[in-house]
């Protein structure tokens, strides 16, 4: 995406399980849910994270009883790890090094991140988060895999 253009960008992944840890301590854990990276532009604005946390709150990629991805996080009563990942908005449209112009600043993102959290518990969503801003080691194991890109435009 060129620099300048933003969209909420939210990487989906369904697990069995996810953790995060910070300087070698364990700081979250989830079991069967979804593992979300969330990267926040420069232009993102509060209705982006209301928008992508309805949107990631009643994503169909759980199965039913008949195998379909079909069910919601919410209807499996599963749990949401959210991480921050500004370079999720990574521009790589020149050259071979990403440049993450488009990115919001700590001081922007991590309010929209916290919103971003607080909509989707809104929503009856269980959700854990790792430590915004931090050098963060997180481990899954992908569930299928399945692995989905929302964007809030």
């Amino acid at each position: 995406m060129p620099e300048g253009n933003g969209a909420l960008k939210a990487l989906v992944q369904r697990v069995n399980w996810a953790r995060v840890n910070v300087s070698g301590r364990e700081v979250s854990s989830t079991g069967p849910g979804m593992l979300l990276l969330l990267g926040v532009a420069e232009p993102d604005q509060e209705k982006d994270t209301v928008y992508l946390a309805a949107k990631t709150a009643s994503l169909r990629i759980f199965e039913d009883q008949e195998g379909k991805m079909n069910l919601s996080i919410r209807e499996t009563g599963g749990e949401v790890l959210v991480i921050s990942q500004f370079t999720l908005v990574a521009d790589t449209s020149r050259g071979n090094r990403p440049g993450f112009g488009s990115a919001a600043a700590p001081e922007r993102a991590e309010p929209l991140y916290e919103q971003f959290v607080r909509e989707l518990a809104g929503l009856g969503v269980k959700v854990k988060t790792g430590i915004f801003g931090a050098d963060m080691a997180v481990s899954l194991e992908n569930d299928g895999p399945v692995t989905i890109l929302l964007e809030s435009k």
